[in-house]
């Protein structure tokens, strides 16, 4: 069975010979990927995706957000999760864009967490996504395929473990592509009920994978 390092090398080997994967939230501009990554926190890409298009139509600057009301915003996120917090959130992260960074949104992670409801996953996300900076966000999909292919241990029972770990491990070139790596593959092959191992192409190097295998064996 491969080692700690030998699954390393075996996920960058195969993520880095596919095409490259990107976020899937549909964006223009730095503005509205903030806006989609705050929207998709609990939901998924493709509920937001849905929604966006129009609230960028009648919000499209950090200006228009700031000057916009609850009562305004609110009928465009209604169908996504926890709409009232987001409608608040969105109009002061934008506030807070206009008055702190000249309206522009900031290029570090430690001024991202300073926006109202950017945490520091949706401020890694961001900053990697935007900036291409070594920044990793950790979400429920790199949680679980990060510990089924054995990428983390079982010490690691924290978002901020297992991110941890993860940037330990991991070249600094590839921590901003870890989470599209691993969001894609649980998204649509390691999924949380049902893994797809059989047709999975990292079964090699999955711990999760020969672990099920040796128990069938036996």
């Amino acid at each position: 069975m491969m080692n700690k390092k030998e699954r390393y090398d075996a996920v960058i080997a195969y993520f880095t010979r596919e095409p490259e994967i990107k976020t899937e939230l549909h964006y223009k501009d730095p503005f509205q990927l903030m806006v989609a990554v705050m929207l998709s926190a609990q939901c998924t890409d493709k509920r937001v995706n849905l929604i966006t298009p129009k609230l960028f139509e009648a919000f499209p600057t950090p200006m228009h957000l700031a000057h916009s009301t609850f009562e305004e915003v609110f009928p465009y996120i209604k169908s996504i999760s926890y709409p009232n917090n987001k409608t608040k959130y969105l109009i002061k992260a934008a506030h807070d864009i206009i008055e702190k960074f000249q309206g522009q949104v900031p290029e570090d992670v430690e001024s991202l967490k300073t926006l109202a409801g950017v945490g520091r996953k949706s401020a890694h996300v961001i900053a990697a996504v935007l900036y291409n900076m070594p920044a990793l966000g950790v979400d429920t999909h790199v949680m679980r395929v990060s510990k089924r292919i054995g990428l983390v241990d079982d010490k690691a029972k924290t978002p901020l473990a297992i991110e941890k770990q993860l940037v330990q491990n991991l070249p600094e070139i590839y921590v901003g592509k870890l989470n599209h790596w691993l969001v894609i593959h649980g998204r649509y092959t390691c999924l949380a009920r049902k893994p797809k191992c059989s047709s999975c192409a990292l079964n090699s190097c999955c711990l999760y994978f020969n672990t099920q295998l040796s128990k069938a064996i036996v």
